[in-house]
């Protein structure tokens, strides 16, 4: 309930703040961003980040992958067996 409070208290501070500063400073704000955002040394240094992450992932897939089919092997051996109790497991 403190988060929560917290978090309300908050989003009406900024609500609050934000309607002072009004649409001047929001499309300051916004334009700033825009330029930031075109910016080609953001852009080069995202675009880096994402063909990392891309790579990450596929090494990951790479290990994962193999453990995966161990596991669905073991796991499909086992639904064939029946249980102690005498119960299917459809």
């Amino acid at each position: 309930m403190r988060y929560r409070l917290t978090f309300i208290t908050g989003l009406a501070v900024g609500y609050v703040l934000g309607t002072r500063a009004g649409r001047e400073r929001y499309e300051q704000l916004r334009s700033c961003a825009q330029r930031f955002a075109h910016n080609p040394a953001v852009r080069n240094t995202a675009e880096s980040a994402a063909h990392g992450g891309r790579q990450a992932a596929a090494k990951a897939l790479g290990k994962v992958r193999p453990l995966r089919e161990r596991i669905g092997g073991q796991r499909e051996e086992r639904v064939m067996e029946e249980d102690d109790w005498g119960t299917s497991n459809t």
